[in-house]
């Protein structure tokens, strides 16, 4: 029911069996937050026409649709599948045609989430375990060499966390656990299932 209801509020199409597989064993088969987990989400954290949200691994885009819609933030997903970005760039089209008011654009780009240039204006980065520890640890130094050039406020969002995403955070970098989200009551009391929140301000 929810996934109707946004999918026909947003005009987009990000439901439906994800058939595509990545060649690297380093990138995870790509699967969308659940429109339920994303209301869970921001009914506590909340972002401004300022923020600019990166969404590793954005697939079709719903993250970037959904902050963008409620939230007027720029949203920017990196997508390396070929076949998801042209889906995601899809759905820019129709989104726009029913939505042409609001003030920050969405913008997909087809790359290695490594490869991405962190922009000094980039400060939320959202990752649903979409590759491997190495890469995770790749992207998150990318981010740090952004913050040493252009200090700023950055949070790193993870949805159902991996034990390696979290050691790596709270062992080897400054980020500091902001505040936990917990939704496993949609999924039958799976701890995992959760958002943490980390910043380095």
């Amino acid at each position: 029911m929810k996934d109707h209801y946004y999918e026909k509020l947003l005009n987009i199409t990000t439901t439906g069996e994800q058939k595509k597989y990545n060649e690297s064993i380093h990138y995870n088969v790509y699967e969308p937050t659940s429109y339920e987990a994303l209301e869970i989400l921001f009914k506590e954290y909340f972002l401004s026409e300022n923020d600019t949200i990166i969404d590793f691994g954005c697939g079709k885009g719903r993250l970037s649709f959904y902050s963008n819609y409620f939230f007027s933030c720029n949203s920017v997903g990196i997508e390396m599948n070929p076949y998801y970005h042209k889906c995601a760039i899809n759905n820019i089209k129709s989104f726009n045609k029913k939505h042409k008011n609001i003030a920050n654009p969405i913008t997909f780009i087809n790359t290695l989430a490594e490869k991405y240039t962190i922009n000094p204006s980039d400060n939320k980065f959202y990752f649903f375990n979409p590759f491997s520890e190495q890469i995770f640890i790749k992207v998150i130094q990318n981010i740090l060499y952004s913050i040493e050039e252009s200090p700023r406020t950055v949070d790193i969002i993870l949805y159902y966390p991996s034990d390696d995403y979290i050691f790596y955070l709270e062992n080897n970098t400054s980020f500091s656990l902001l505040y936990e989200i917990p939704i496993d009551n949609l999924y039958k009391k799976n701890k995992r299932y959760k958002f943490l929140i980390y910043r380095l301000s």
